[in-house]
């Protein structure tokens, strides 16, 4: 079992020096917009993943006029007490500690709290470009696969390194070769894990699809990959000249992509915004229940905002699982005390903001 007992923030983001217990397994986070129940959320995720989940920069996490931050958080992962410590100095040098001992590489932390987090601008994982969905579909197989995150984090070294050869247009284009055989190399991998695992990913996620909408509507999801049709050195060789031209690497797993349809129409042109973020809704509780059953117990769940643009229905469907037919911690957040307290009913801490040491 996972769980947050307390987590103290210093200089990071609007608060200057604040501490949370957290003493339910459903905690509701209540207050204004802009007082900062979605820094604390983030907080909670930099324990668990190293980084912030809205933001690509550490500096853009610390609070202003400050030099760096701090976050102290204290887990039960089954039933032995955990500490995490993230530190971003003056310096700008990351430090993350466990158990007061730090690691060498940030990667190895990945997975060891799984942790699944549902935002507003999340529903972008639908209406975006495919870069939205291979990045949710990479987080979840990073926290399950340490080895499917160091080929994952090999191949974007290598694109990066052919992209910038291929900019310069300049040099031996045998080096090309070299960078040809390492894609080749690390995205194969890729490709097969993406593939296996979405086999019975997908259907998972029809199905709460379908809990959470209260109806069978005709949604079907497919995995779209060139390496589907084509060897990756022959998909490579064949884009070689293209790549040249563009400047960039056209053919790989980079592309790769989750099709959705609905009534056999592409998703994001038919569906209304209560299906949209019942979908996105379905792909997060399929990531949950993915963690749930590789872990052997359940990952933290982070809800932000989650009332907006869901009807009552599909919010009670959706509760009803994430509440009462799940045993891990739930945070949820929103504006209203009293719609949290209607929805999740008496068996709840509420955490009303701002405490002392925000800066709204």
């Amino acid at each position: 079992m996972l769980s947050l007992n307390n987590i103290s923030l210093t200089h990071f983001k609007n608060y200057r020096a604040a501490r949370f217990d957290f003493t339910n397994r459903i905690v509701g986070i209540c207050g204004p917009n802009g007082i900062g129940k979605t820094n604390l959320l983030d907080a909670i995720y930099y324990c668990c993943f190293t980084k912030s989940y809205f933001t690509r920069s550490d500096s853009q996490n610390v609070l202003q006029g400050a030099a760096g931050f701090r976050i102290e958080g204290h887990f039960s992962l089954q039933h032995e007490p955990l500490k995490v410590v993230c530190i971003l100095r003056e310096n700008g040098r990351k430090e993350f500690l466990v158990q007061d001992e730090p690691y060498e590489k940030l990667a190895l932390h990945i997975g060891r709290l799984p942790c699944v987090i549902i935002a507003p601008d999340d529903v972008q994982i639908i209406t975006g470009g495919s870069e939205e969905r291979r990045r949710l579909l990479d987080a979840l197989l990073s926290q399950v696969d340490p080895v499917y995150l160091q080929h994952l984090m090999d191949y974007n070294k290598v694109l990066q390194q052919r992209n910038s050869f291929l900019k310069a247009a300049t040099g031996d284009q045998g080096l090309l070769d070299v960078y040809d055989q390492q894609l080749v190399r690390y995205g194969v991998y890729v490709f097969e894990k993406r593939k296996a695992f979405l086999q019975s990913f997908l259907p998972l996620v029809v199905q709460f699809y379908q809990q959470i909408a209260g109806s069978v509507e005709p949604v079907e999801l497919a995995y779209e990959s060139q390496l589907h049709k084509t060897v990756f050195a022959e998909l490579l060789a064949r884009y070689r000249s293209h790549d040249l031209l563009r400047q960039r690497t056209g053919g790989g797993i980079h592309k790769d992509d989750i099709q959705a349809l609905l009534k056999g129409q592409p998703f994001k042109a038919m569906s209304s915004q209560g299906q949209r973020k019942s979908l996105l809704f379905a792909m997060k509780l399929a990531e949950f229940e993915t963690l749930k059953q590789a872990k052997g117990f359940a990952p933290l769940l982070l809800l932000d905002d989650v009332f907006e643009k869901l009807d009552e229905g599909r919010m009670h469907n959706l509760l009803g699982y994430v509440c009462g037919g799940n045993d891990g911690q739930v945070v949820i957040t929103d504006t209203h005390d009293e719609r949290l307290k209607h929805h999740l009913g008496s068996n709840f801490q509420l955490i009303e903001l701002p405490p002392k040491g925000v800066t709204p």
